[in-house]
């Protein structure tokens, strides 16, 4: 089954019996965004009634970056992307706490970090690398008894949460222009960068929050090589039609 970047020629293309898409999100789109411009755009262009879009892993609105979507039978191979490692980079701002992890929620218990060195934030990079259990945040798409985390955390609700075996295999500090740290990781499925961040903070004493997040690769495919949402629709118009449900 076809996987498609930015260098492939759509030209003549047959889409059956489905294919997969390395897609560069926009900040403040949701994955889910993609994925209903995709199944709309090509409902229409190929008169279809019913057409399968799913993703390969959620990003959040507030990251950008890689993300893999599977169009007719190619959902049924999502899986196989969503196993694999991905590489992502990112800012962490030091000396305040937001309930999101993210920049979604306003920052508090603002503290100074005027104390922190350098040698204290690369020593901390040993505590996050290997593999470890791993909460999720509250503001998460994780279901519990049927509510997504995020509802519940909107309506004020509090609830436990389990903590997740992850594995950090690479962990890079770029810069620390304070209060902001930039780094690169690589990591398992199911690695909330968003509690890293929080977690990173709270080893350091000061608290902290993810600031930006890019994801640059999933397995071999690199965002590079992926097509922005515009680029991408123009290059489904030159395929063949799809005639058959998927």
């Amino acid at each position: 089954m076809n996987h498609l970047t930015k260098n492939d020629d759509f030209r003549q293309l047959d889409p059956h019996p489905g294919f997969t898409v390395s897609l560069d999100k926009p900040l403040e789109w949701t994955s889910f965004d993609l994925v209903n411009k995709i199944r709309f755009h090509l409902k229409y262009q190929w008169k279809l009634k019913k057409l399968k879009v799913g993703h390969a892993g959620t990003l959040d609105p507030l990251a950008t970056g890689l993300v893999i979507v599977g169009v007719g039978r190619g959902t049924k191979i999502l899986d196989h992307w969503m196993n694999k490692d991905k590489i992502y980079s990112g800012t962490i701002k030091l000396g305040s706490t937001t309930a999101s992890y993210d920049r979604e929620t306003e920052e508090t218990e603002v503290i100074s970090i005027s104390h922190l060195t350098e040698e204290a934030v690369l020593a901390a990079v040993s505590d996050f690398t290997g593999e470890f259990f791993q909460k999720p945040p509250i503001f998460s798409a994780i279901k519990k008894e049927g509510t997504a985390l995020y509802k519940m955390a909107r309506r004020g609700e509090t609830t436990e949460i389990s903590k997740r075996p992850v594995h950090i295999k690479e962990l890079e500090i770029l810069e620390f222009p304070p209060p902001f740290v930039k780094f690169r990781m690589r990591c398992s499925k199911g690695t909330y960068v968003r509690s890293f961040a929080n977690d990173f903070g709270e080893a350091l004493g000061v608290g902290g929050y993810l600031y930006d997040l890019r994801r640059e690769q999933i397995g071999e495919q690199r965002v590079e090589e992926a097509f922005k949402i515009e680029e991408a629709l123009e290059a489904f118009s030159l395929m063949l039609p799809m005639e058959k449900k998927s």
